[in-house]
């Protein structure tokens, strides 16, 4: 017999199919440290995470881009 944690009773009867409550079942396991794997907080630190490693390599490209923009303007001879 599986013991459900009383915080994921609530997902479960929400749930629409019987994968959907294994699912959460398990992810109420990891949660709690009955079960090895990522858990909720460790998953949406990492996607948070991922977002920012994407924004700030945006970033870089678009200084770099404005770095050689402005290199070259000033090597051009004046007039």
């Amino acid at each position: 017999m599986i013991v459900v944690p009383l915080t994921c009773r609530f997902l479960l009867t929400k749930a629409s199919s019987r994968s959907e409550q294994e699912a959460q079942v398990k992810q109420a396991e990891t949660d709690a440290g009955q079960r090895p794997g990522t858990t909720s907080s460790d998953a949406e630190r990492l996607a948070a995470l991922e977002r920012e490693v994407r924004e700030l390599r945006r970033a870089n490209q678009i200084l770099r881009s404005a770095a050689s923009f402005f290199a070259a303007e000033l090597d051009r001879p004046s007039r």
